[in-house]
């Protein structure tokens, strides 16, 4: 069992302002997993979290975030703007792209962002398009297997990203030939891992890397980011992530190899999403139908196209069918959306209590990764985002999508003239 950031009563008060589906996401569980993961890494003085943009794109979001000190990660020129807008300038953003158009790193360059570099060949494409910064940062990936606990979590030899071992030290080189004062190490080698030594292993490879090229080339790393892929237990009986034991993990492997080789002042940067907002966020939809054939079906009015990982990645979400928490659980249901896709399923086989039309259901740790996956498949729109505040009020942080907008990358055809 689930428990839910809002209560049947509240939810209700809500879905009749605001129709279904809708995201809703929780201010007061937000800022206090910042804190927390703030406090696991005050030990390091120069610590930062990049929240990942493309996890939970909403001005709302980041300016929480910006609150509490933190700072984004975007990927993209539209998630560079959004960041601008709120205000994230300078060294606040993080820029982390690859097969990047060169406008990208034009306005990346322009808003003083720190550029992680993806390839080996992007350090001309970059001074070609927008000169090289005096601070700069490149993209590690360590080729084979990356393992924990003996478990395989990802197999970096098969990913598109980053430089290999020797490509980043020439890379580091050239870049300090180029005019390159200050230098960064990142690398991103697991997703959605709850293992609490993933941090720290990935720590490891990246602080002995660090003192490998300081020691052959006398370039000093100042900061390395260990970008995301800390996760979230999706099912009930998952253990969570505990991140003052990660935290302590990391201090302990810093003290170990960093500190002993005089690299005593690096800053360590985290780029976390999932983790950050995956919890604090769902998916409220209602039940509008049933059927009956050679299984049980609960139809309800959001679809894939309001959140994708089920229909994309088989992922499972935790259902609550509200008012019902301590109901058995009884009925075996596929609860579906209306696209004309047979994978539009929220969940397969899942054991619920009785689903009558009307219900309100609450999909759960769809914070990340949710809206910001959605599209417009047969027509479908994307759904309104709220934020419970911390005082209990409702905010509406992104409006629902109306056919005029669906319409509004044709209007010039004269086809569909906006309506009053």
């Amino acid at each position: 069992m689930k428990n839910t950031f809002v209560h049947k009563e509240q939810l209700e008060k809500i879905a009749a302002q605001f129709p279904t589906p809708f995201y809703l996401y929780d201010e007061k569980g937000i800022r206090e997993n910042v804190r927390k993961l703030q406090k696991a890494f005050a030990w390091n003085s120069g610590f930062r979290e990049y929240f990942a943009v493309k996890a939970t794109p909403n001005p709302e979001i980041l300016r929480i975030m910006k609150e509490e000190g933190c700072g984004v990660d975007c990927s993209s020129l539209t998630e560079l703007m959004l960041s601008d807008a709120v205000g994230f300038h300078g060294h606040h953003i993080m820029f982390s792209s690859n097969e990047t158009p060169p406008e990208e790193f034009v306005l990346a360059q322009k808003l003083g962002a720190l550029i992680n570099l993806d390839d080996f060949t992007h350090i001309d494409f970059l001074k070609e398009t927008a000169g090289i910064p005096e601070t700069i940062c490149c993209r590690f990936n360590p080729g084979g297997t990356f393992q924990i606990s003996n478990a395989i979590m990802d197999t970096p030899g098969e990913s598109k990203y980053g430089f290999t071992r020797e490509q980043l030290e020439e890379g580091f080189v050239k870049l300090k030939e180029l005019g390159a004062k200050r230098f960064g190490i990142h690398a991103f080698l697991a997703s959605n891992t709850t293992d609490d030594g993933y941090y720290p292993t990935l720590a490891g490879i990246l602080f002995r890397t660090a003192v490998e090229i300081y020691r052959k080339t006398g370039i000093g790393i100042s900061f390395i980011n260990l970008s995301g892929g800390v996760g979230i237990p999706y099912r009930p009986e998952q253990k969570p992530a505990d991140i003052e034991k990660i935290g302590e993990g990391v201090r302990k492997a810093y003290e170990e190899i960093l500190v002993p080789a005089g690299l005593n002042d690096v800053a360590i940067f985290t780029e976390l999403g999932r983790f950050m907002l995956g919890p604090y966020g769902c998916l409220v939809t209602k039940a509008i139908h049933e059927k009956h054939i050679y299984k049980e079906y609960i139809g309800v009015d959001a679809c894939a196209a309001n959140l994708l990982r089920p229909a994309m990645y088989g992922a499972y979400h935790h259902i609550t069918v509200m008012g019902k928490e301590n109901a058995p659980c009884d009925h075996k249901y596929d609860i579906v959306g209306s696209l004309c896709e047979n994978n539009d399923k929220f969940a397969i086989d899942r054991m619920l209590p009785k689903i009558d039309r009307g219900d309100l259901l609450v999909i759960h740790d769809a914070g990340a990764h949710g809206h910001s996956m959605g599209y417009n498949y047969n027509g479908r729109l994307r759904s309104a985002e709220l934020l419970l505040k911390e005082d209990a009020t409702v905010q509406l942080i992104r409006r629902a999508e109306t056919p005029a907008d669906y319409f509004a990358t044709l209007d010039f055809l004269g086809l569909f003239p906006p309506k009053d």
